[in-house]
């Protein structure tokens, strides 16, 4: 197979994965053979983009709300026994990608001012897998360039806050928030082998925890917060008389929500990171357990392929069955 390009800390890219060389970074700070730049390639979804230089590299993540960083590439291998999983939410552990999709509609319906407003097949690759802002923003770019992200997100959680309530007391979307298949056997199986487990969104804490707890009440495995060994959401939002935090300007592709849960919530140093394994189904995903310095396992289902990341992982499963076979 022909190699796209050799990056260093990450490995060769082969030339049908998917990823895109660039001559000029998307922000023109580094160019390809200048100042000892050696290659610059981009994800598929064009999100990440890595400078690579002789002996290191940088990832420059870009974000349409304005606050862009660039973070170094640390190389990672994998070390067994493993101590610890960090899963990914939506798509991962559970599958919920098309309600949610369905609330980014209607919010953008609701700033169209048009109820019969619904989105494009093209669109979908940039409304799952960021942070909410994000999917609005590219909503607002393409379909309303005069109303504001702010308009959008008091669309948004006004429906959010209406379904969640719904689906708390048993009414909304019966499908809404479906677990993998596999997910329960797979989490039993990790406590049985002694490994810490962490679970990671880049949602806020008033849309996840809804999604966790109707998945735990289906498989009827009592209270996620006593099963878990840490929690992880993009924090709170905040409205008129009261105060929140927020993780909408560094969620997924930004390392910080993985590098939280493992350093913070599961108190493992950075140094002994490569016996702890991430599992996510998107791109962005991939590319913030990747960032945060962590090996990384795709599952299928999410957009991995379709965002040119299968290669940034070191493994690439079907199913939780498979995944325990290669934790093991």
């Amino acid at each position: 197979m022909e190699t796209l390009v050799d990056i260093p800390n990450i490995g060769e890219i082969s030339s049908n994965s998917g990823m895109k060389v660039l001559e000029v970074c998307s922000d023109g700070v580094f160019k390809a053979g200048i100042d000892g730049v050696v290659s610059i390639t981009a994800t598929g979804d064009e999100k990440v983009e890595f400078i690579a230089f002789k002996g290191h590299t940088l990832a420059y993540i870009k974000s349409v709300m304005g606050y862009s960083a660039y973070y170094p590439v640390h190389p990672v291998k994998v070390e067994k026994p493993i101590k610890a999983v960090l899963m990914d939410l939506d798509g991962t552990s559970v599958r919920s990608e098309d309600f949610w999709i369905w609330i980014i509609q209607l919010a953008t319906a609701g700033l169209l001012g048009d109820p019969k407003f619904e989105l494009e097949q093209a669109d979908l690759p940039y409304v799952s897998g960021h942070s909410v802002s994000e999917h609005l923003q590219y909503c607002i770019n393409k379909y309303c360039p005069n109303k504001t992200v702010e308009d959008a997100r008091r669309h948004y959680f006004e429906h959010t806050r209406r379904e969640m309530r719904e689906i708390m007391e048993g009414r909304g979307k019966a499908d809404a928030f479906m677990p993998s298949p596999g997910l329960k056997e797979f989490l039993l199986e990790l406590k049985n082998m002694d490994i810490k487990i962490g679970l990671v969104t880049s949602g806020l804490y008033e849309k996840a925890w809804p999604e966790i707890l109707a998945a735990f009440r289906t498989l009827d495995m009592g209270d996620p917060k006593e099963f878990y060994d840490a929690i992880i959401t993009a924090g709170f939002q905040p409205y008129e008389g009261q105060a929140g935090t927020l993780g909408e300007l560094e969620p997924k592709p930004h390392p910080w929500l993985y590098a939280e849960a493992c350093r913070i919530g599961l108190g493992i140093d950075f140094a002994d990171r490569n016996s702890v394994i991430g599992i996510e189904d998107s791109g962005a995903g991939v590319c913030s357990i990747r960032i945060a310095g962590f090996p990384t396992i795709g599952f299928a289902g999410g957009n991995i392929i379709e965002s040119g990341t299968r290669e940034l992982c070191s493994e690439y499963c079907d199913t939780f069955e498979d995944v325990l076979e290669w934790i093991k």
